[in-house]
């Protein structure tokens, strides 16, 4: 099956792919930005107990999920999985029909 796309459908996906991206920027930008303050928080208050690596870890796991999604490398759900699931789909569908 080939896929004819319109310009305004191109224009769509490579828009909404753009925003992905940007979304997934804006993400990264705020765990960097943000985990500073938290590990100066947390050596001014209980230098003896480092709590802050909850938060940098337990945040680097969404970021590099995210990260994953975004650049197409998932090894589970990715866009060829996701291909194939609507082809499957739509073929039970015209089945039923």
């Amino acid at each position: 099956m080939e896929k004819n796309y319109t310009e305004a459908e191109r224009y769509y996906q490579a828009h909404k792919r753009v925003k992905e991206i940007r979304d997934f920027y804006s993400h990264l930008a705020v765990y960097i930005l943000c985990n500073p303050i938290v590990i100066a928080v947390n050596l001014m208050t209980s230098p003896g107990y480092l709590w802050c690596l909850y938060s940098v870890f337990g945040w680097a796991i969404p970021i590099a999920l995210h990260g994953m999604k975004v650049f197409n490398y998932g090894p589970f759900f990715n866009k060829e999985w996701e291909e194939r699931k609507i082809r499957e789909i739509m073929e039970k569908d015209s089945r039923k029909e």
